[in-house]
């Protein structure tokens, strides 16, 4: 199975009301909520209600709603958070992990926006 997905990660028992989070913005199909160990001065998660494993899981089989409600509801996340590039949001950067490689930590696709402040080069080159 490509995907796996394990439907007692931290996400999916938030999703199911089983753990409390600090909802920023809720719609159909997506969820957004500050970290509980914030990177920055805004660090929200935005998860799919759906049960994806990663960014290309998501990518490849979630409908066309709830990719068009997620991308919105990411806007609206930098909207609210005044990290925007409108009235004076001066930036933010957006992250999502998948597998081993990427050090993704919780099998439920999530991207991580953060801003509030420079957040320095993401990588530094590998000398390999």
């Amino acid at each position: 199975m490509p995907f796996a997905y394990d439907a007692q990660n931290i996400f999916a028992r938030i999703l199911r009301g089983e753990i409390p989070n600090k909802t920023v913005l809720e719609t159909a199909h997506t969820l957004a909520f500050h970290d509980i160990q914030p990177q920055a001065p805004v660090h929200v998660l935005v998860i799919p209600k759906g049960s994806y494993a990663s960014y290309d899981h998501f990518a490849a089989e979630a409908s066309d709603a709830e990719i068009v409600d997620f991308n919105r509801t990411v806007a609206e996340v930098c909207r609210m958070t005044g990290v925007h590039l409108g009235e004076g949001g001066q930036g933010f950067r957006a992250i999502t992990n998948a597998g081993e490689h990427g050090v993704q930590e919780v099998p439920h696709y999530h991207l991580h926006i953060l801003g509030g402040r420079p957040l320095g080069r993401m990588l530094a080159r590998s000398e390999s």
